[in-house]
C-alpha cells in the first residue's frame, strides 16, 4: 500500500533510492546496446559502475566514450578504483546528474550519446533536498512537461537521458513498474511516445531488488530517427533470469507491439497480447457497453477526519449513550462480502462487533450533551487535525449523505458494486455512487460483475507492494460497464453466489447470463478476456502463472 511515509521513518538506501543492479541485468543491457554500433554511452547514476563493467566487457573499446554521474562520493571512487580497460574515455563526475543535464539542455551545442544505461534513483519528491527539487521541477519546465508535486526522481534522470541520445539511440534503464498505470508518470508516458519509435518494458514476476516491494522493470526503447516514426509499446513478462540469456536485439526487434495511438493514457493496455486488445476494442463497441460515467456519478465517502472517533461499536452506543446520534454504516470488505448492504448484514456485523455506527452530531447542543464521549476526541487531540480543525465545530461531520450504491475503494480480487438497501452511510474507504436518472440501482450493481468490466478495472486501476487493487473517482468513471435494465430481479441470487462462490466460477455464471444473448458481442471474445483478466490479476498480486 502507498501510505504516506515521513523522511524521519525511512532508512539511508531508501532516502537516496540506492538500490544497485544485479550484473545479468547490466551484461544484458550492455549485449543489446552493442548491436546498434555505439561509441558514447551516458550513465546518469552510475553508483559503484555495474553497467560500465558490463558495457566495457561487452563493447570494442578503442573508440568508446562513457560518462558517468553519481552524488555518492564512495559510490563514485569504488567506480573510479575499478581496473576499467585504459583505452576506453571513462569521465566521471560526483555531482547531481540533474544540475548537469539542465546546463546541456540549454547549450547552444547539447552532448548527445548513441546510448544510455542505468537504473536511476527511485526517490519520492518529498523525500529530496530543496535543490533537488528545483532541479527536477526545471527539467520538467525545460522540457515543456506538467510538473507534479507526486512525482519521483526517476521520472527526470529518464526524460533527460532521452533527450541526450542521438537520432536512433537506445536507452536500456531499471525503472519502477509503476511507469504503465501512475498518474504522476503520465507526462513520461507522453513524452517517451513522441520521442521514441520503440519502447520495450521486460515485465518480472519476480522482484529484483531485496527487501523492496518496489516492483521493477527494465525499460528498452530507441529513439526515433525522425519525428513522423510512429510509436510503438510492447510488455514482455519474464521469470527469473531466463530471458537475459537470449538475444536481447531479436527480443527488442521481434517482441508484439501496440502502436502507441491506441493506448488510451494508461500503459497497462499493451499487457493485453493483440488477440485480447482487439477482443476488449471489439466487445466495447457493442450496443450494451457503456464508460461508467454514463450509467452514475461517483462521489467520496464521508471525510470523518477521525474514523476511529466517529466509526463505533454498539457497544460504545451503550456505554457513552449515543444511540441518538448513531446511524448505521459500513466501509471494509469485511463489513459487506456480498453485493447488498440491508438489515440483515448490518445486524451481522452489529453481532461481530464491528465499527457499524456513525456517530452524527449535528446540533448546537450536542456538545453539552455528548460531553464525556467528546472529551475523549479532546484528550485524543483530535480536535486539532486538519479535517477536524477546518470545521466548526470540530465534532460536526459535513457532506452526511447516503447513496443507492457504494464501492469499496481497494480490492483485493476484483471490485464490486453494493446495493445500499438500508440508505447506510460510508466513510472515505468507498465511494458513494448515484446511478443516472433511466439507471435501475439493482440492474447496475448486477450488470457491474463480469469479466469486461473487472478487466477494466485491473486496466485503469493503480496497485502497490501489497497487491490491493484501488481506483480513484477518474477511473472508475472510465471503467467499461455493461448494461441491460431488466437483470436486477436476479439480485438477490447473485448476492448469495458472490459470498459463497470462487471467483472463476462466479464470472463464468454472470458472464453467461449477461453476455450471451447479446447479439453484438461473441462468447470466444470474452473467454479471451477472462482469461486476460485472471493473468493480470495474478500479475498484481505476485501469483506465479503456472500455479
Amino acid at each position: 500500500m502507498n501510505h504516506m511515509n515521513f523522511k524521519a521513518n525511512e532508512d539511508e538506501k531508501k532516502l537516496k533510492g540506492s538500490y544497485y543492479t544485479p550484473d545479468w541485468i547490466a551484461d544484458f543491457v550492455a549485449r543489446w546496446i552493442k548491436c546498434y554500433g555505439v561509441r558514447s554511452v551516458l550513465e546518469p547514476s552510475c553508483g559503484d559502475g555495474v553497467f560500465f563493467d558490463a558495457v566495457i566487457r561487452e563493447l570494442p573499446v578503442k573508440k568508446l566514450e562513457l560518462l558517468g554521474y553519481d552524488i555518492d562520493s564512495s559510490a563514485v571512487d569504488t567506480c573510479r578504483r575499478k581496473s576499467f580497460a585504459s583505452n576506453a574515455g571513462l569521465s566521471l563526475h560526483h555531482q547531481d546528474f540533474l544540475a548537469w543535464a539542465i546546463d546541456n539542455i540549454q547549450s547552444k551545442s547539447p552532448q548527445k550519446f548513441d546510448a544510455v544505461v542505468g537504473n536511476p534513483p527511485f526517490v519520492r519528491y518529498q523525500y529530496l533536498e530543496k535543490e533537488q527539487q528545483a532541479n527536477a521541477q526545471k527539467i520538467f519546465d525545460l522540457l515543456e512537461m506538467k510538473f507534479t508535486k507526486h512525482t519521483n526522481l526517476w521520472i527526470p534522470f529518464v526524460v533527460s537521458s532521452i533527450e541526450f541520445l542521438v537520432p536512433g539511440g537506445v536507452i536500456g534503464m531499471v525503472i519502477p513498474s509503476e511507469i504503465l498505470h501512475v498518474l504522476y508518470a503520465q507526462g513520461l508516458r507522453k513524452y517517451l511516445l513522441s520521442s521514441c519509435s520503440k519502447i520495450l518494458l521486460i515485465d518480472p514476476e519476480d522482484l529484483w531488488f531485496d527487501n523492496t516491494l518496489q516492483g521493477a522493470m527494465l525499460l528498452m526503447a530507441r529513439k526515433k530517427g525522425t519525428p513522423s516514426e510512429e510509436s510503438h509499446v510492447g510488455i514482455i513478462r519474464t521469470r527469473g533470469v531466463e530471458f537475459a540469456k537470449g538475444n536481447p536485439y531479436e527480443l527488442f526487434e521481434q517482441a508484439e507491439y501496440i502502436p502507441g495511438h491506441l493506448l488510451p493514457e494508461k500503459w497497462t493496455y499493451a499487457l493485453l497480447s493483440r488477440e485480447e486488445f482487439a477482443a476488449y476494442k471489439r466487445v466495447c463497441t457493442s450496443d450494451v457497453m457503456f464508460a461508467f460515467r454514463e450509467l452514475a456519478n461517483v462521489d467520496v465517502g464521508i471525510v470523518t477526519g477521525a474514523n476511529k472517533f466517529f466509526l463505533v461499536s454498539d457497544a460504545v452506543v451503550q456505554q457513552y449513550s449515543l444511540s441518538a446520534k448513531a446511524h448505521p454504516m459500513f466501509g471494509r470488505s469485511e463489513h459487506c462480502p456480498g453485493i447488498i448492504y440491508d438489515h440483515n448484514q448490518h445486524n451481522e456485523n452489529r453481532e461481530k462487533g464491528y465499527p457499524s455506527n456513525f456517530l452524527y452530531f449535528d446540533s448546537e447542543q450536542d456538545g453539552d450533551i455528548y460531553g464525556e464521549y467528546l472529551a475523549i476526541g479532546i484528550a485524543q487531540n483530535i480536535p486539532a487535525r486538519y479535517k477536524c480543525r477546518i470545521r466548526s465545530p470540530w465534532y460536526k461531520v459535513p457532506s452526511v449523505f447516503s447513496t443507492p450504491v457504494s464501492m469499496l475503494k481497494r480490492s483485493n480480487g476484483m471490485p464490486r458494486l453494493i446495493l445500499n438497501r438500508m440508505n447506510a452511510y460510508t466513510t472515505d474507504t468507498a465511494y458513494r455512487i448515484t446511478p443516472a436518472p433511466d439507471v435501475d440501482a439493482a440492474a447496475l450493481v448486477v450488470c457491474f460483475l463480469n469479466s469486461v468490466t473487472a478487466l477494466s478495472a485491473e486496466l485503469e486501476g493503480r496497485f502497490y507492494g501489497g497487491g490491493v487493487l484501488e481506483l480513484v473517482p477518474s477511473e472508475i468513471e472510465r471503467l467499461a460497464v455493461p448494461y441491460m435494465g431488466g437483470v436486477g430481479q436476479n439480485i438477490d441470487e447473485l448476492n448469495r453466489d458472490v459470498r459463497q462462490m470462487e471467483g472463476r466460477t462466479l464470472l463464468e455464471k454472470q458472464d453467461a447470463f449477461l453476455f450471451s444473448n447479446i447479439s453484438d458481442i461473441d462468447m470466444a471474445d470474452i473467454a479471451v478476456l477472462r482469461k486476460a483478466l485472471f493473468r493480470l490479476q495474478m500479475r498484481r498480486q505476485r501469483i506465479a502463472l503456472d500455479r
